[in-house]
């Protein structure tokens, strides 16, 4: 197999923030330009892990510190997948999403992006119809804050046994 035959492995990682608001939760989308909406996201360093990644982009592209998020420890992370051809490169990207909240409604975007807006599900959705798996990843994130408590129940003393 021929050197540019190969495929190259990118990974990144980025959040799927959201914030709490009357009207339920909202979701942050990054505004690129050309009509093209994103969550926050990047490629992954070398020696990062991918949540440092992710705390890392978030910062860059929105000004939101680590401090400023709380990352959902029991949302199963949501990956997304595909190839794609950079010239003559041929490119396999993983990205991963975490989900986290914030009590920000003000973020401060990187020069890479054009504005930035807080949608609820079916507006964020709509907004990434260009990204099918996005679609599906906001929609799993919404299940996820949307579910009954996950408290488990209270552990009573067992009966003897007789």
């Amino acid at each position: 197999m021929e050197e540019d035959e190969k495929w190259q492995k990118v990974i990144s990682a980025g959040l799927i923030i959201y914030r709490m608001t009357d009207q339920g939760p909202k979701f942050l989308l990054l505004y690129r330009g050309r009509n093209i909406w994103d969550l926050p996201r990047g490629r992954m360093e070398a020696a990062e892990r991918s949540l440092q990644t992710a705390f890392r982009e978030v910062w860059e592209e929105t000004g939101l510190r680590r401090s400023d998020l709380r990352i959902e420890r029991n949302f199963r992370k949501a990956y997304e997948k595909f190839p794609y051809t950079s010239g003559r490169r041929r490119v396999f990207k993983i990205v991963i999403f975490y989900l986290a909240e914030t009590a920000n409604s003000q973020v401060r975007v990187s020069p890479e992006h054009e504005g930035y807006a807080w949608f609820n599900l079916n507006e964020a959705r709509r907004h990434l119809t260009r990204f099918k798996v996005r679609q599906a990843i906001i929609k799993k994130a919404w299940d996820f804050i949307k579910r009954p408590s996950t408290l488990p129940p209270p552990k009573y003393p067992e009966s003897p046994k007789n």
